[in-house]
């Protein structure tokens, strides 16, 4: 085999390789291309994802705000609680105060 004919034969088998990579490269994007109805498929998938995240982080925020308010009140109503224990028992201690003073007064 002379230099020509070798130069021809290693310039056909690059070529044949090269073809051949190309066209398995046309392949490879054929059969894994995304269609246009799977982007819009994909793009209505985020939207609606998005839109879910939007609702929890209202429904976060709303369920915060109760808890405040809602520890807020059973705060009051615990001080209002305490308040009027406190006057019970001042009432208690008035009332049996008064049983005694009454009772003396009778045995008086």
């Amino acid at each position: 085999m002379n230099r020509t004919e070798f130069i021809l034969t290693t310039a056909i088998i690059l070529f044949v390789a090269f073809a051949l990579g190309w066209f398995a490269n046309w392949l490879v994007h054929r059969f894994s291309r995304v269609s246009s109805a799977d982007i819009g498929e994909l793009d209505r998938m985020s939207q609606e994802l998005h839109e879910a995240e939007e609702t929890r982080d209202q429904a976060i925020t709303y369920l915060q705000q109760r808890e405040a308010e809602l520890t807020n009140q059973l705060s009051q109503t615990e001080a209002e609680l305490s308040a009027a224990m406190e006057g019970l028992r001042d009432a208690r201690f008035e009332a049996e105060e008064l049983r005694s003073e009454l009772e003396r007064a009778r045995q008086a």
